[in-house]
């Protein structure tokens, strides 16, 4: 006869799972929450704009100034056939966008949008980040290989080659960051710059660091001028010319959250995150600074930095792929190593502005 203490036990450990499904489960739905309105707004915003570079209003029929033609497109695209090419692999087709969905979703939950909401606050959260941007390529390589075109597969390689390259020079400029910082918690790397943000404590190293990383994380989300991945005027829409429907949709949707993770990580280790604006000493500006809440500086910062982002794709024209190649193994990792280097004398050193 089995005694009390292994049925108690067993119900204590039933529970245990049950509180994980519960987290696992609430987690997810905060996530996606999250994910499905930042695509909504970030679709709006880039297409207003868009208009305004181009001296025109942009959409202005669907709710109040267009608000809610995103909405109606999402709906559009929900409401379509989902087609499947009559050669293509059905299972990898199928298995792709949830894997560039599932690389975002991982993503944002370790971003800090302030000291009390993060949703996993890892020790190694920029190394986690860092692999996660590699593993989102292979929804990319999968879904083209899978379609059975050769426009997909070109585009796919395309993607695949860039996205491996540039994350050379990415990691270059997160590693001068981890230096100077001394940790890979995105926490503490935020409370590291309490005296000043790196994009200008460090010095100029700070400052390259942050060029880097802009031009890289652009070529790691397919955007202009980096988008050979798709260049539709030679491979009509690159890897996901044969998708339609829900699963179009999927990649359009992690194109738009993996804008907004690496803006974030880019406020996070340049800007300081949720932090206010400190200066040294200056004891009545910091205290000023201080009266805004952190998530809204957080989302003012990444804000900034995705409109950055969209200036440069209604600004400059796209590269052929042997200029981006050139750039990037001639110019910007060699680059990357001189700074990493120069960052390590300025940490060994104590070289900062208000160390």
């Amino acid at each position: 006869m089995k005694s009390l203490s292994f049925y108690i036990h067993n119900l204590y450990q039933n529970q245990q799972w049950l509180d994980f499904i519960l987290y696992l489960g609430l987690g997810l739905i905060l996530t996606l929450s999250l994910m499905s309105v930042v695509a909504l707004v970030l679709v709006y915003a880039e297409r207003k704009i868009a208009a305004h570079f181009q001296c025109r209003l942009g959409p202005m029929r669907v709710g109040w100034h267009g608000t809610l033609q995103t909405v109606a497109d999402a709906l559009k695209l929900l409401l379509k056939e989902d087609l499947i090419p009559k050669a293509a692999d059905r299972f990898l087709f199928a298995l792709a966008p949830f894997l560039t969905v599932m690389a975002a979703l991982l993503s944002l939950s370790v971003l800090p949008f302030s000291l009390s909401a993060t949703l996993s606050n890892m020790n190694i959260g920029l190394l986690f980040l860092s692999a996660i941007s590699g593993y989102g390529v292979l929804g990319i390589l999968i879904g083209g290989w899978a379609s059975n075109n050769k426009w997909s597969l070109l585009g796919a390689m395309r993607a695949g080659a860039q996205l491996i390259s540039y994350e050379l020079s990415m990691t270059l400029s997160l590693l001068s960051i981890v230096v100077l910082s001394g940790s890979l918690n995105l926490n503490e790397i935020i409370a590291s710059q309490a005296q000043g943000w790196w994009i200008w404590r460090a010095h100029l190293v700070g400052f390259i660091s942050f060029v880097i990383y802009i031009i890289s994380s652009t070529a790691e989300t397919n955007r202009t001028p980096f988008d050979m991945a798709e260049g539709e005027s030679e491979l009509t829409a690159g890897f996901h010319t044969e998708y339609s429907g829900m699963r179009f949709a999927f990649f359009f949707l992690s194109e738009y959250v993996n804008l907004f993770i690496v803006s974030a990580i880019g406020s996070i280790l340049f800007l300081g995150g949720w932090m206010p604006l400190h200066i040294g000493e200056w004891e009545s500006f910091n205290a000023l600074m201080d009266f805004v809440p952190g998530p809204i500086w957080f989302l003012l910062k990444t804000g900034a930095l995705i409109f950055l982002s969209m200036w440069f794709r209604w600004t400059f024209p796209r590269l052929r792929v042997d200029q981006l190649m050139r750039f990037e193994w001639k110019f910007l990792l060699p680059l990357g190593l001189i700074n990493l280097f120069l960052s390590s004398i300025i940490a060994l050193g104590g070289f900062y502005f208000f160390p």
